[in-house]
């Protein structure tokens, strides 16, 4: 399987509301378009997870950014400039999501990613993907391909084969909440 070829198998399964397995810039993500409501309560049913709690979202660039937030605060312009680690942040006001991506109090976590497969992935569909843990909620984020249970595997329209094969253990982001006024808390290190 080539890289182009699980970009497209992505690309169809996201098209169809379907949800993926795919690498990203910290760990192995179980992901869908981060617009469509139906896609996003198939997450939730998938991690059986709450879904009082939001999830956090990928996007390719500021230029994509700047759709999914009502402002970015100068602060988060400032810690995306200086930030060498995948960041997400989390900005105040979230906008044209599906319900369950943003917070109850309107928030919404986002990174931009730097990973070649993702931002080719969300680049070419033009809208962000949902990203979270390719795990079961409250059990261990898998760090490789290799730890994912098969009930998340086998649950999913579509598992790329791209880096699955990677030795290396990769970790969460850091995340950081920017609040209106321009202040941050950091609630992942």
């Amino acid at each position: 399987m080539t890289f182009a070829e699980d970009i497209q198998r992505c690309l169809d399964a996201l098209r169809k509301g379907g949800t993926i397995i795919y690498p990203t810039d910290t760990i192995w993500g179980l992901g869908c378009d981060a617009t469509d409501v139906k896609a996003v309560e198939k997450i939730f049913s998938i991690k059986a997870r709450e879904e009082s709690k939001s999830l956090l979202i990928l996007v390719s660039s500021i230029g994509m950014l700047e759709r999914y937030v009502t402002e970015i605060p100068s602060t988060a312009s400032r810690l995306i400039e200086v930030s060498d680690d995948p960041l997400t942040i989390i900005y105040p006001h979230g906008k044209n999501l599906a319900p369950g991506v943003c917070s109850s109090d309107g928030s919404v976590g986002i990174r931009i990613c730097n990973d070649d497969f993702c931002n080719e992935l969300i680049s070419r569909f033009r809208k962000p993907l949902v990203s979270t843990s390719a795990n079961f909620s409250g059990m261990p984020s898998p760090s490789k391909f290799s730890q994912i249970d098969e009930g998340i595997l086998n649950n999913v329209d579509y598992v790329v084969n791209y880096r699955r094969g990677d030795k290396k253990a990769s970790s969460p982001s850091s995340i950081i909440k920017v609040g209106d006024d321009g202040t941050f808390s950091i609630i992942r290190k």
